[in-house]
């Protein structure tokens, strides 16, 4: 049922718990060399020329980063806050700073704070970013995000080549380009291209890097620039429906070193901000069974926690895949409640039939006090949930 070294480290994590702790588990578990070690192959694949950043968006736990400062690039953030997270680990690590809605007294601080780069959402952020940055007395080095008028592999999340928030339509980039060019505080280093989420195709992944280089390139000779950096985001996927099915991050990287070596643009280097990628298999969310029961005919059990700790199964509308870990502790006078080789649906304490975490699967035994363990809770979990709703108590984060 549970297989590994790490998940030995886990089950002996729970089964600890429960002999020094009255109630019941809810806690995130998190494997930090596991993250080490599939960071380090992670970055080690990139062909030169490539850089690899974590977007902390994904999990921005301060053990996290420190786990991951040593061995990523930099770090991508989204807001002062986790700027300001980055800089609690390290004073002088390589940060960009994306996002549609960058406050002026953000990128005020973000530049004190040394940012390397900021994405440039929007024309009118360009003149707020070049006014902020002659007032501190600074070049302010950007990257225009642009949403490409393309079609795209399919993902999950499409934050491109249709109407999205981000960036500047493909249509309005010589504008962008020419006043980023006019701005005498802005240094117009290059391009950001993220334009899917959580894709699973690899080979598609290579041609959609194709395309960028492609639309650099041309932008680059029309406009006579001088460029950095195209960074291409993330986007690599984690499949949460079927645990078989894997972004081939080999496959990735030797089609994308035939890219660079055919397309590359001289000077100019990739950047890539995975942030579900490197963090989702870290993490496992452990939570208790605290009851049984059947209703109109359908099994249900309830949990000692739900969506307001681990939202991510809500959001995307799936059944997150968990195994059920046996405890036979029983403090109880009267007879333990069990299912057998039943279909349940796995709901959590709130007061919402919104808070399911998976739905209608089958389970060979099942009794209350057993603990249903959560995979791939190492991303998008806590930090996204509306941890104070109903004000039930948070969750332990137990990092190994």
């Amino acid at each position: 049922m549970i297989q590994s070294v790490l998940d030995n480290k886990v089950l002996t994590t729970i089964q600890q718990w429960k002999e020094t702790h009255a109630q019941p588990i809810s806690a995130f578990i998190y494997d930090l060399q596991g993250l080490q070690e599939h960071a380090r192959r992670t970055v080690s694949g990139l062909p030169q020329g490539c850089s690899l950043f974590y977007a902390m968006k994904a999990n921005p736990a301060k053990e996290i980063l420190e786990c991951l400062e040593p061995i990523v690039y930099g770090f991508e953030a989204a807001s002062i806050g986790e700027i300001r997270k980055i800089r609690e680990v390290s004073a002088d690590k390589p940060v960009i700073f994306g996002g549609p809605g960058k406050k002026d007294a953000e990128i005020e601080e973000a530049l004190e704070l040394g940012v390397k780069l900021i994405h440039a959402e929007s024309t009118l952020e360009l003149r707020r970013i070049s006014l902020i940055a002659a007032r501190l007395g600074v070049q302010a080095s950007v990257l225009i995000r642009v949403n490409l008028r393309a079609s795209f592999p399919e993902a999950t999340l499409v934050m491109a080549g249709r109407p999205t928030q981000f960036g500047i339509d493909e249509e309005q980039v010589a504008e962008a380009i020419e006043l980023a060019l006019s701005l005498p505080h802005v240094q117009l280093e290059g391009f950001h291209l993220h334009s899917i989420s959580n894709n699973l195709d690899a080979s598609l992944h290579v041609r959609l890097i194709s395309v960028y280089l492609e639309r650099v390139r041309g932008w680059k000779e029309r406009f006579g620039l001088q460029l950095s950096y195209l960074n291409a985001g993330g986007g690599f996927g984690i499949s949460y429906t079927d645990m078989e099915r894997k972004f081939e991050w080999d496959t990735f990287t030797s089609g994308l070193r035939t890219v660079v070596q055919e397309q590359g643009i001289a000077g100019v280097e990739l950047l890539f901000e995975p942030g579900r990628y490197l963090a989702a298999a870290c993490g496992f969310y452990a939570t208790e069974v605290v009851d049984l029961k059947c209703n109109h005919d359908k099994h249900y059990a309830i949990l000692r926690g739900g969506s307001h700790h681990f939202r991510l199964p809500g959001a995307w509308q799936h059944s997150h895949p968990f195994e059920v870990v046996p405890v036979e502790r029983w403090d109880y006078p009267f007879a333990r409640p069990e299912i057998q080789d039943k279909e349940i649906t796995v709901a959590g304490e709130l007061c919402t039939p919104k808070d399911v975490l998976a739905r209608d699967i089958h389970v060979a035994r099942l009794r209350v006090g057993d603990i249903v363990l959560f995979r791939l809770a190492g991303a998008y979990g806590w930090t996204i949930s509306a941890h104070d709703f109903l004000s039930h108590e948070h969750p332990e984060h137990i990092f190994l």
